[in-house]
């Protein structure tokens, strides 16, 4: 599976720091019952028309080690952790770091009262123009982190990593990861 999942990766990647994310949206495209999975035909059409050719034996290799329940069926969530590669414990440390200045209570999910203690909405465009409310700029930087998840207005650390593993994924140097991180999150 590692030669087939990077293969993947790769021509992800090679479309710069959205191709995982843009991937994503082809899984859904695919998805025809919205029940987030993806039977093998649904799966390599899916591949294909994203530009990803696999030889029948890497298709077969790479589904089989996917579906992990043996149910015939990928689930998206399993398919975008496999497709990111690991991150360093530098990176981890510093999502980490981020999530926890947001999570003002310390009860493990960050809600809209949480981000309006630290995050300023006065220079949005949109609350700028008086186009959308605090509240709605805040649910909205929200709903940025529901990779994959329910868009309730809260995001948990899985979900806070699970975006930053993607954004991760089109970074190539720890430093420049350390540094993004510690901009965006004066940490």
């Amino acid at each position: 599976m590692a030669a087939s999942i990077a293969k993947v990766r790769d021509a992800c990647l090679k479309r710069g720091p959205a191709g995982i994310k843009q991937f994503s949206r082809t899984f859904r495209l695919y998805d025809d019952n919205g029940n987030k999975k993806l039977d093998m035909e649904e799966f390599r059409t899916g591949l294909r028309d994203y530009g990803i050719v696999l030889n029948d034996g890497e298709l077969r290799e790479l589904f089989a080690a996917l579906d992990s329940d043996s149910t015939g069926s990928i689930s998206f969530d399993e398919f975008l952790i496999a497709l990111r590669p690991p991150m360093s414990k530098n990176r981890r440390d510093l999502i980490d770091m981020a999530f926890d200045k947001m999570d003002k209570t310390g009860d493990g999910v960050i809600t809209v009262e949480d981000l309006a203690q630290v995050y300023d909405v006065r220079q949005h465009p949109k609350h700028k123009s008086g186009e959308w409310t605090a509240k709605q700029v805040l649910e909205e930087f929200l709903r940025t982190f529901d990779v994959g998840g329910v868009k309730d207005n809260k995001v948990t650390r899985e979900e806070f990593t699970n975006y930053y593993a993607g954004v991760s994924a089109s970074i190539d140097k720890d430093v420049y990861f350390d540094l993004m991180m510690r901009q965006s999150w004066k940490l």
